[in-house]
């Protein structure tokens, strides 16, 4: 990644929360395996090798489904303030990034709250709105706003240091 000349105000990124590792992926893996094996093992002795191709399926469907929500922790956003401008990254769990870039002074943020739903988060610049962290569940996401409009207020009223106004200087 390129740095930029500016010095980065605010930085936040957010990975989807997954919460099996790989290597917490291998272990569901082969116990399901070896569980489907043995029940399917049973059915046949017992005269019902149908149940095989369903036990089969089923794996595979499991299988399937464990390999697409571990290709999801692939997906990243980045938000970068700079005193000129807020950068939004973005990576699909497929690798394609985009990258949107908001004037800073004309940014904004809204928490849009709705009853029994997780708030969305928009970044506001003049007329366009984006919406973001929605990977991000509620607590993260009121914290993530606070933080934000901390850093903006920030930018927008700095505080100047001079050793030479000091009282007693």
């Amino acid at each position: 990644m390129v740095e930029d000349a500016e010095p980065v105000v605010f930085e936040a990124e957010f990975p989807p929360y997954r919460s099996l590792s790989p290597r917490g992926i291998t272990i569901a893996v082969c116990l399901l395996g070896g569980l489907s094996l043995a029940v399917t093992t049973m059915f046949w002795i017992l005269g019902a090798w149908p149940v095989a191709g369903f036990a089969g399926v089923e794996v595979g469907l499991a299988l399937i489904a464990l390999r697409w929500n571990a290709r999801g922790a692939n997906a990243l956003e980045t938000l970068v303030l700079t005193r000129q401008s807020l950068r939004i990254d973005r990576a699909t769990p497929s690798g394609r990034r985009r990258s949107t870039t908001l004037p800073a002074a004309w940014l904004g943020s809204r928490l849009e709250e709705a009853p029994g739903r997780v708030p969305r988060l928009f970044l506001i610049s003049r007329r366009r709105q984006f919406e973001v962290a929605q990977s991000l569940g509620e607590t993260e996401k009121r914290d993530l706003a606070e933080a934000l409009g901390e850093a903006l207020y920030r930018l927008r009223h700095p505080t100047f240091d001079n050793p030479q106004l000091r009282d007693g200087a």
